[in-house]
């Protein structure tokens, strides 16, 4: 992993960069970072360039001996650690390794649901237990094989609990040149302990824009398409992934628009229609994300009425939306609608009756808007 192969943050990168070249590396950092932002990855490539044994200005040279195992996963002072679903107290990441090496390889945005799926995880909770940490200080008590610095890369440290106390000595005085990477997107859930001891790299969530050009470059979507589906996923790549396999995204907005119209004007027969042809049959993930899409609209209404306009951006069509529809509702009426919108995507995951929900839906926004 290259930081020209992560989309965006340049800034950070920027700043990683410089440690090195600065001498400042800090034995142990805290990546912070909403899910499919790019921490992890970011770790990665920060690991491989102080490793790469022919640094570039801005990168690794992506082709010496440390680089090439590095992009395979398979360097041997390259740990990771990472919440799994034991099946044995005895298990560790190690046990796992494999799959994850896969899923990380197909997709360095990954998260939790994603890493489940990827397993045999059936009801068991996710954690890394004890014997997990109890490995740590094994694999990390033992001398570099070939590269300068041992680096323990570990994904989600909130799935620690009260067994990383077992790693704070580690943590606070590792061997000589080992390096604590840990990857959080919670930093509330994390241990005020670990916190205390690891220097703070802050990633932002990915500029919409950034991951839009990402989808046009790398996945051959056409630019509205893609420039809503970085919209609905917030710079979220992961959940731009998942919903690149829906083909209605594109129709997002007109269909948003004619069932507002529909509420708005109490056309019942009308919505009865529309949930009946439309609604009910995009299936249980399209309509997830058609109501991501309009519980984004409505915050960016509410944003354009509140008078912050400016932090809203948006393509032609929708913006001229939001400008014309901002007025016409109070705040209170459209952050009930947001509300009304969450709830029935919690319902939608629940596998409620589509027609049924949605229409019930309608007729409650019916009433919220003829209040």
């Amino acid at each position: 992993m290259q930081f020209k192969d992560i989309i965006g943050q340049e800034k950070v990168k920027a700043h990683l960069i410089n440690t090195i070249k600065e001498n400042r590396i800090s034995h142990a950092q805290l990546f912070l970072g909403p899910e499919g932002s790019g921490s992890l990855p970011l770790a990665v490539a920060y690991a491989q360039y102080i490793n790469c044994e022919n640094k570039q200005e801005n990168d690794s040279c992506g082709s010496c001996s440390s680089c090439r195992k590095y992009a395979k996963i398979i360097h041997p002072d390259l740990h990771f650690s990472y919440p799994f679903f034991a099946s044995h107290k005895e298990d560790t990441a190690s046990t796992f390794i494999d799959q994850w090496r896969n899923s990380f390889l197909k997709n360095p945005y990954l998260n939790l649901e994603t890493w489940r799926n990827s397993l045999d995880a059936g009801n068991k909770q996710a954690n890394i237990n004890i014997a997990e940490c109890h490995h740590i200080i094994q694999k990390l008590s033992l001398k570099a094989f070939e590269a300068p610095y041992k680096v323990l890369i570990m994904w989600l440290p909130e799935f620690l609990d009260k067994e990383g106390n077992t790693l704070l000595k580690l943590i606070e005085e590792p061997p000589e040149k080992t390096l604590f990477l840990l990857v959080t997107q919670n930093q509330d859930q994390l241990l005020n302990t670990i916190i205390s001891r690891t220097q703070l790299v802050k990633v932002n969530a990915l500029d919409k824009a950034s991951l839009a050009g990402f989808l046009m470059q790398e996945k051959g979507v056409p630019q509205e398409k893609a420039t809503q589906l970085a919209y609905i996923s917030e710079g979220n790549v992961q959940q731009a992934l998942s919903l690149l396999s829906d083909d209605q995204s594109g129709g997002y907005f007109k269909l948003f628009v004619q069932w507002l119209r529909f509420c708005f004007g109490a056309r019942i027969l009308d919505l009865m229609r529309l949930v009946e042809e439309d609604l009910s049959k995009l299936g249980r993930e399209n309509q997830k994300s058609f109501l991501l899409y309009a519980i984004q609209m409505m915050r960016d209404v509410v944003l354009f009425k509140e008078g912050v306009g400016a932090l809203v951006h948006l393509p032609d069509a929708e913006m001229s939306f939001v400008e014309k529809f901002s007025p016409l509702y109070e705040t209170a009426q459209l952050e009930a609608c947001i509300g009304i919108f969450e709830k029935t995507s919690y319902y939608v995951e629940r596998n409620a009756n589509p027609k049924i929900l949605f229409l019930d839906v309608s007729l409650q926004l019916v009433l919220l808007f003829k209040r």
